[in-house]
């Protein structure tokens, strides 16, 4: 869902107590990496949610105080991550997912462990099962979602597929975001890749191009101030109706508006669609490794994932979870998302991001 993604609402940021960490520092002098510290740390993506009740019920029930350190849109968490991997600015990294876990593991983010629970994951999202170096925590489907106002006043369709998109009636309307620095935008890209193949995505997106595609650096731009049909946005004078998001975005602008609407006032293009999948893992030099399992232990826990939808608008991966009915009502189930092989990312996504930036960006 993220990220995460995933949908992040100011009037409802976490109040966590959030701690930014230095990078800098080293192992306790006793040489056990500081197992009995009572604090540890969750670096993630701007998205990161949870219920203050939940996270103090673990908080009292393992003993550690929980410090969350958000730093900015997914891909760019995962870049800095992996930069300061030697002296990680946290024990636990929660928002990568399968467009970037090849890079994360080629790069040694994380240690092995296997959390308590991961018999209960749904099969489809485990992965790295020899090593267990990442949890599965989350799946969402990164979709374009569309302003209900705007295409009703306009009298015109909103569009189904990655081929209305070019089509001119949706001419300068889509804001996406960076392949190179947000997970949407990648996932976005990775989708029209799976669609048109090696031979032919490059000339979809210079159809999209053509047609008044617009791209900003993050989710959180293009969602709450880009696109018209956000509460954010709206609040923003966003001036696209067009934005890509999630298959689940529609019932944050049910659940945080007052009066709450029957209807969302956001649809899905859900023929626009790719699967994401977010992972979340010990990260290699945790100067808290018990700590850090603990956590790892919560996020796949009953109690996290049956809070997760409503907090982070995405799917839990635990077979025992429960949806909330406003999650099911208002958001939208894909059938037939978009899927790629995660070989076939990791071979192919720099060349794709970098021939991506050429062609979109310049």
């Amino acid at each position: 869902m993220s990220s995460t993604k995933k949908i992040t609402v100011t009037a409802v940021a976490v109040t966590l107590g959030l701690v930014v960490l230095s990078a800098c520092g080293s192992s306790s002098d006793s040489g056990d990496k500081g197992d009995d510290a009572k604090s540890v740390t969750l670096v993630s993506h701007d998205s990161f949610n949870v219920s203050k009740d939940v996270l103090k019920a673990f908080e009292k029930s393992s003993g550690y105080k929980v410090n969350v350190l958000k730093d900015g849109d997914a891909g760019a968490a995962v870049n800095k991550a992996i930069l300061s991997k030697d002296n990680p600015q946290g024990d636990v990294f929660f928002g990568v997912d399968n467009t970037l876990l090849s890079r994360a593991l080629d790069n040694g983010l994380f240690q092995s462990y296997e959390a308590k629970g991961s018999d209960q994951v749904l099969s489809q999202f485990r992965v790295d099962q020899g090593k267990h170096r990442v949890t599965p925590v989350d799946s969402g489907d990164i979709c374009v979602n569309y302003d209900k106002k705007y295409f009703a006043d306009k009298k015109l369709a909103p569009p189904k597929s990655f081929e209305d998109l070019t089509k001119p009636a949706y001419k300068d309307l889509l804001v996406t975001e960076n392949a190179s620095t947000s997970s949407p935008g990648l996932g976005f890209l990775l989708g029209t890749a799976a669609q048109y193949g090696d031979d032919g995505w490059q000339g979809y997106w210079k159809k999209l191009k053509n047609n008044g595609v617009k791209v900003v650096d993050g989710w959180e731009q293009a969602y709450n101030e880009e696109f018209s049909g956000s509460a954010g946005g709206k609040k923003a004078k966003g001036e696209r109706p067009l934005v890509v998001s999630y298959a689940s975005s529609p019932p944050v602008e049910v659940l945080y508006a007052k009066p709450q609407p029957k209807e969302a006032p956001t649809g899905v293009a859900t023929g626009t669609c790719f699967r994401q999948v977010e992972y979340a893992g010990l990260l290699s030099n945790a100067k808290n490794e018990k700590g850090g399992k603990a956590l790892l232990d919560f996020l796949i826990s009953t109690e996290f994932q049956d809070d997760m939808p409503l907090n982070m608008f995405v799917n839990p991966v635990r077979e025992t979870a429960e949806l909330p009915e406003l999650f099911v009502k208002h958001g939208v189930k894909i059938d037939k998302p978009e899927t790629m092989a995660p070989k076939k990312i990791a071979d192919n996504r720099e060349q794709w991001v970098k021939s991506w930036t050429s062609l979109v960006l310049k």
